[in-house]
């Protein structure tokens, strides 16, 4: 792994009242380049803690293990006034507050923009939202396979109409995440440099299209007919020149075939069949042509294939399987993967994308339990010990060390609600 790493962001403070992928995705980003990110959630944790899936070592969830690192915890009931105030404390003494709830959620809970624009003029304060901020969309439920379905992906990415295919991950929120963390960045060196905060807003949907910019300027700018997604189910593409895609040889295995000329495949290949059509319009005459190179390719093995796309530098690539991937010496070779101890088991994080001076950004925050370190946190921003003592005891935060039953205060069971 790497050595000690220079932070980038080591001067921006973050509080983060983010859920699932999108803004923790966001914030995890930021907390890489060395932001000090604070996480809020509710006394129960965030839904992503509840994320059923796939079993996990260590009893964790994935979907709240892929986006964790380097932020710490503090567990706030935000529906109550004392709850708002801890968290208001901690925004006035942050450049960015990052939340990605529907549309209205921080609003009603007295933590939107100009609730908060009115204690912290200068506060960088962004949202990421399902659907934007204004528009007939602003009701529903968004997701990253309910965006993928919306912005035409699911569609593009299937080779006939009506035969939609998902992304097999959830590539619209992570990508949010990352346009999210951009967004903050730019509004960062803003401040640094005029002292003014910034109201910077994304969304999965803008993020669904933002991700098509190829196929979408294309199809917007020409209009083809929907027929144009019907295509050979080798090729990979609507608008790519044929035989672009993915193909299998004798053995079974797939070769995904890049940018190249059907002259020069014929000749890697010695065939006589490609040869016979490599004046077709490689788009025009796209599906024949797939056709052809697909069984071409099924007359020769893997290992065949290979030697003779090495031999005349054809673009190509093995498709890998995830078990593939564990083992592809380029993986190690940029250490994609972190082992992390998580709990009683080992859990194979994916590191931070980026190097930065050739290193890669150290794991130097685990926040695993809920409120892990709102002790800690409440005690840097300047609260007593005994007002840290009666918020816990009140239910306003919590701490695993914390009662677990309700404490009785001022003649009452305080046990308020927790989710926001």
């Amino acid at each position: 792994m790497s050595g000690e790493t220079k932070m980038l962001l080591n001067s921006m403070k973050v509080v983060s009242f983010c859920h699932v992928l999108q803004g923790p995705a966001c914030t995890q980003y930021l907390g890489d380049m060395g932001a000090q990110v604070i996480k809020v959630e509710p006394l129960n944790g965030e839904r992503s803690r509840r994320w059923a899936g796939a079993e996990m070592p260590g009893g964790g969830s994935g979907l709240y293990l892929c986006a964790f690192r380097n932020k710490r915890l503090v567990s706030v009931d935000l529906k109550s006034s004392e709850g708002r105030d801890v968290a208001l404390n901690l925004i006035n003494k942050s450049d960015v507050v990052v939340e990605n709830f529907r549309s209205g959620v921080m609003d009603r809970l007295g933590l939107g923009y100009d609730d908060v624009k009115k204690h912290k003029p200068d506060i960088i304060y962004a949202s990421g939202t399902g659907w934007g901020s204004k528009g007939p969309m602003l009701a529903r439920e968004s997701q990253d396979l309910i965006i993928q379905a919306r912005t035409g992906l699911m569609s593009a990415t299937g080779d006939k109409r009506g035969r939609a295919k998902p992304v097999g991950s959830a590539i619209v929120d992570q990508h949010a995440g990352a346009l999210l963390a951009m967004g903050i960045v730019a509004a960062y060196v803003r401040k640094l440099t005029t002292g003014e905060g910034t109201r910077v807003e994304g969304s999965l949907f803008a993020a669904g299209f933002d991700i098509q910019t190829e196929p979408l300027t294309v199809f917007m700018s020409v209009r083809p007919n929907n027929s144009i997604f019907d295509r050979d189910s080798h090729l990979a593409t609507w608008y790519h020149h044929a035989p672009y895609g993915v193909y299998a040889c004798k053995d079974g295995k797939e070769i995904a075939l890049s940018t190249n000329t059907l002259a020069k495949l014929a000749e890697a290949l010695d065939s006589d069949a490609l040869r016979a059509i490599q004046m077709a319009h490689p788009y025009k005459e796209r599906d024949k042509i797939a056709r052809v190179f697909a069984e071409e390719m099924s007359k020769r093995t893997y290992t065949e294939v290979v030697a003779a796309f090495d031999k005349f530098a054809i673009w190509y690539s093995p498709v890998h399987d995830f078990d593939d991937i564990a083992d592809d010496p380029q993986v190690k070779a940029i250490d994609i993967f972190r082992p992390t101890q998580i709990n009683d088991g080992i859990v194979y994080l994916l590191n931070h994308p980026n190097r930065y001076d050739g290193k890669i950004p150290e794991l130097r925050v685990k926040g695993l339990k809920i409120g892990e370190h709102t002790r800690e946190i409440l005690t840097e921003y300047g609260f007593s010990t005994s007002e840290i003592e009666r918020l816990l005891a009140q239910k306003i935060v919590s701490s695993p060390d914390a009662p677990a039953e309700p404490v009785e205060y001022g003649g009452r069971w305080q046990n308020r609600k927790s989710n926001y």
